[in-house]
């Protein structure tokens, strides 16, 4: 009895490790429209997140500790292994911060003249202007890179969204 026990507590750390991992990541994620409590709730999960983790992965460890004990069956063995390494693995994940990841600024941006581009009439532009030369950039673009760094005329200019 004890060994279901063990695995369930297992079971739940996973799964609470889990869920601080990637409810943040759902709500959070460009394009999406979050609701107050829901955007409130995943930066709440966001901040406490290390210490869930870490609250996890411990628990997991003694448990798996006192399942291993009580048991010599590779199976039970195997599966509590398993349940631990996805603690951790998901406690390490956590301290990812995927948003650098996705975006990068745009290094080298290409330019045309406004009568050859490919914008919609009503499309929305960043526009620059320094000394005589101007740039356009599109907030299509501008949202995933959030940052061009670009010189304009002899001036390197960092523009932002």
């Amino acid at each position: 009895m004890r060994n279901r026990q063990g695995i369930l507590v297992l079971l739940c750390c996973a799964c609470v490790s889990l869920f601080a991992l990637l409810y943040p990541v759902y709500v959070i994620r460009p394009f999406r429209q979050q609701g107050p409590r829901e955007l409130l709730l995943a930066l709440a999960i966001t901040r406490y997140r290390p210490f869930i983790e870490i609250c996890c992965a411990i628990l997991a460890a003694v448990t798996a500790v006192l399942v291993w004990r009580n048991t010599q069956r590779r199976f039970l063995r195997g599966t509590v292994v398993a349940l631990v390494a996805a603690v951790v693995a998901f406690a390490v994940l956590s301290r990812v911060n995927i948003y650098e990841q996705m975006f990068h600024p745009l290094q080298r941006p290409l330019f045309q003249a406004g009568s050859q581009t490919k914008l919609d009439s009503d499309e929305e532009v960043i526009a620059v202007s320094l000394n005589g030369s101007s740039r356009a950039y599109p907030i299509r673009s501008m949202s995933y890179h959030h940052i061009v760094n670009d010189v304009l005329g002899t001036v390197p200019i960092v523009a932002t969204y």
